[in-house]
């Protein structure tokens, strides 16, 4: 346990900013895991309207540092490659 005021301080900022980066990490791999899955089916229509949204959260996770802004610009590279990959 932290003895000085300082560290009390930054321990329950810490705590916060775990739960706050956790519903972003989630919404992000939930965004994903949606779109992956409407790939893999061959829905071009409903991947390309999941882009969109999924692009959002990547860049809200790179806002917060949740990502790297490679990382970000790789998985969205990843993303636009794969639904230029599906057919109609």
């Amino acid at each position: 346990m932290p003895i000085i005021k300082s560290a009390k301080k930054a321990a329950k900022q810490s705590l916060v900013k775990r739960d706050r980066n956790y519903l972003t990490r989630t919404a992000l791999h939930k965004a994903l895991r949606a779109f992956n899955d409407a790939a893999k089916a061959g829905k071009k229509a409903e991947a390309e309207k999941l882009l969109t949204p999924t692009y959002k959260l990547i860049d809200t996770a790179t806002k917060k540092r949740i990502l790297e802004k490679n990382t970000a610009a790789r998985r969205k590279s990843l993303l636009a490659h794969t639904l230029a990959g599906l057919k109609a």
